[in-house]
């Protein structure tokens, strides 16, 4: 952290504060009223299944607790959340089996 000027972090902060407000705008503000159409939708509800993924992926693959290392509890947290998730099309049952799994198997490997 000490490498960076705090003018530099402050303009980076002030402008991903901007643009993350300039991107809720356009949706909510100026076509909250409007009809989209339906092949934007349809992309549109996607959105939120493709977050997940993106969050966990960097963990399974190169998880920081490990310094990077491949990681098994990780990993089978991983494949028992998808799993989970594939069958039952619930997010909190996919997130549940995959904790339980990740902190079972480090208590008893750890």
């Amino acid at each position: 952290m000490s490498d960076i000027d705090s003018a530099t972090l402050w303009i980076v902060i002030v402008g991903l504060g901007v643009g993350s407000f300039a991107l809720r705008f356009i949706f909510i503000g100026l076509v909250g009223d409007r009809a989209m159409p339906a092949w934007l939708l349809r992309h549109l509800r996607y959105t939120a299944v493709a977050i997940l993924p993106a969050l966990v992926a960097p963990q399974v693959i190169w998880p920081a607790a490990t310094d990077g290392a491949f990681d098994i509890p990780r990993a089978a947290a991983a494949a028992v959340a998808f799993g989970v998730g594939l069958v039952t099309k619930n997010v909190i049952l996919a997130i549940a089996g995959g904790a339980i799994t990740l902190y079972g198997l480090l208590y008893l490997l750890g």
